[in-house]
């Protein structure tokens, strides 16, 4: 596909956009996970503003590439991209997590124009993005299917259940992509449970691998192309800061799941908008 300079500093400014935008929403709400909405906005950017192909004036389309955010409680950075891509208004991100809002606090298909899948049983999330892919190999359809997982839910089994059988069945159109920002809920994922070499792991089970800095656009860009072009599944290991942007949030696990007070949501806005 390319991409070009233009490319690279739209991206950054939607990245930017789309974390004041997760920082607004958990503010209001009083709720949400800012930490790993901040670590993956960079990818979903790149995503959503030049990689996958869709139309928000017909969300149901056939042939659109599908998305997947396995991770689902992060989903005030994609529903931040949605509504930047005109999938609903702004007026809607006002109003995360309230009960009858098309934006609850996990992704729900039936709600939100634009969704994929239900997400945020962590570790459902490549095992659907595998049926989509062989569902469209099945149809003859060329659409491609990306799934971004967490670093942390990489520790449930179902994962690599789903990273032997995309081997297996050499899934082409399926790309994984991890968000290693380190930090889950509890605490470092090295000391929850050592994960290793995660970009060791997916080769082992027969998947390309690329491993990257999560933040740099170009390098997601690079990696976003080279899985298009490869043959069989591919990971794409991204190496991101969990709270990235916010001075006080960053590499700090009690921001996993938890929303800032007035001040705290005006310094980090601030500190996202000038950088």
């Amino acid at each position: 596909m390319g991409y070009t300079t233009n490319d690279i500093a739209r991206i950054r400014e939607k990245a930017r956009e789309i974390r004041r935008d997760s920082i607004s929403m958990i503010h209001l709400a009083g709720a949400g996970h800012p930490g790993g909405s901040l670590s993956a906005a960079d990818l979903i950017a790149a995503l959503y503003f030049k990689e996958l192909r869709i139309d928000p004036r017909n969300p149901q389309w056939p042939d659109r590439d599908r998305f997947i955010l396995s991770k689902g409680h992060c989903c005030p950075a994609l529903y931040a991209a949605l509504c930047g891509r005109g999938y609903f208004g702004r007026e809607q991100l006002e109003t995360l997590r309230e009960y009858h809002s098309m934006l609850q606090g996990h992704p729900d298909m039936r709600k939100t124009p634009g969704l994929d899948m239900s997400s945020g049983s962590l570790g459902n999330g490549l095992s659907c993005g595998l049926g989509m892919a062989m569902a469209a190999r099945w149809k003859q359809k060329d659409y491609r299917v990306y799934v971004l997982l967490g670093d942390g839910e990489c520790e449930e089994g179902e994962v690599w259940e789903a990273a032997m059988a995309a081997a297996h069945h050499h899934m082409s159109q399926l790309t994984a992509i991890v968000d290693i920002n380190g930090l889950q809920l509890t605490g470092p994922t090295q000391e929850v449970m050592n994960l290793g070499d995660l970009a060791a792991k997916f080769r082992a089970f027969g998947w390309n691998t690329s491993e990257i800095n999560g933040h740099d656009v170009e390098q997601i860009l690079r990696a976003l192309d080279y899985a298009r072009e490869t043959d069989g599944p591919t990971a794409i290991l991204a190496h991101t800061v969990k709270g990235k942007g916010v001075s006080f949030m960053e590499n700090r696990v009690e921001w996993h799941g938890k929303a800032p007070s007035d001040q705290e949501a005006a310094r980090a806005i601030e500190e996202i908008m000038r950088a």
